[in-house]
């Protein structure tokens, strides 16, 4: 199978052309490629497939198989994919996942795209739909207690659920691989849940690691950014334009507060390197 190695701000895939490549189990698939000590070594597998309603269509697996519904780092890596070897020659690409569509506006030097920038949609913040089990119809600033220590969360989905948790210490002191897990299979998240523990640094500045549901903790997440900014918001700690720095790199993530408008997510994107493995 041959594949290429990208990243956005270090959030790593393997991704395969699906108009050349044929995968007959693609969860097993993804658990191996993304094993890094006897695969290629990655958070997981991304596949390009064609699509009937989209430019593009990207199939999403997390280190573990799960199937993901949404990859911002990664929708971003496939649109710099598919110009960069002439799949397509347009700079605004739209690009499907699990039925939802996501436009992506590439930019480019030299003919090779850098950067891009995705209109995410709207966030979803109704409980039920995130899904997080809550009495209330929102769970913004909620307290919950996890082993021995006392958050305050929200719940946002950007087409996949993520709970944001503000926190006073650098989130790089914080002890993501105790609590992470706990929030990832918390039983009010009947899907798990993505978790994210930020540090708000000023208006336009915030601080973020992520533990990932399905690939425990990697160096950037861009839908857990545009979480995170989108709960910042709405407890009032931040403007509506946020650099959001992550042990990866930094994504810029722009929400106007209105719960109809579009989340925009603007951040880089690499080749690493590209090969061919023999699939076990």
């Amino acid at each position: 199978m041959k594949f290429t190695k990208m990243h956005g701000c270090g959030n790593d895939y393997v991704y395969v052309n699906c108009f050349e490549e044929k995968i007959e189990d693609e969860e097993k698939t993804a658990r191996f490629v993304s094993d890094r000590h006897f695969g290629i070594g990655a958070d997981g597998m991304i596949l390009i497939k064609p699509s009937s309603i989209a430019d593009f269509e990207m199939c999403m697996y997390n280190a573990d198989g799960s199937r993901g519904a949404m990859c911002g780092n990664g929708v971003r890596c496939v649109a710099k994919y598919v110009y960069d070897n002439k799949l397509t020659d347009k700079k605004l690409i739209s690009i499907e996942s699990m039925g939802a569509i996501k436009n992506i506006n590439v930019f480019t030097e030299e003919d090779k795209v850098v950067s891009a920038k995705v209109d995410m949609g709207a966030p979803i913040l109704n409980a039920k739909k995130v899904p997080v089990k809550s009495e209330s119809e929102k769970v913004i600033g909620k307290e919950i207690t996890v082993l021995d220590r006392t958050f305050n969360m929200t719940c946002v989905s950007m087409g996949n659920p993520h709970a944001v948790m503000f926190i006073e210490e650098s989130p790089k002191d914080f002890p993501l691989e105790k609590y992470g897990p706990v929030f990832e299979n918390n039983e009010i998240f009947p899907d798990r849940t993505n978790a994210e523990f930020a540090k708000v640094i000023d208006r336009k500045n915030i601080e973020m690691r992520v533990w990932e549901r399905g690939s425990a903790e990697t160096l950037a997440c861009g839908t857990g950014s545009c979480a995170t900014v989108v709960a910042a918001i709405l407890n009032g700690y931040v403007d509506n334009d946020v650099t959001v720095h992550l042990l990866g790199g930094d994504l810029d993530i722009s929400w106007s507060g209105n719960e109809e408008d579009s989340v925009f997510m603007t951040g880089p994107a690499t080749t690493v390197f590209s090969g061919e493995i023999d699939i076990k």
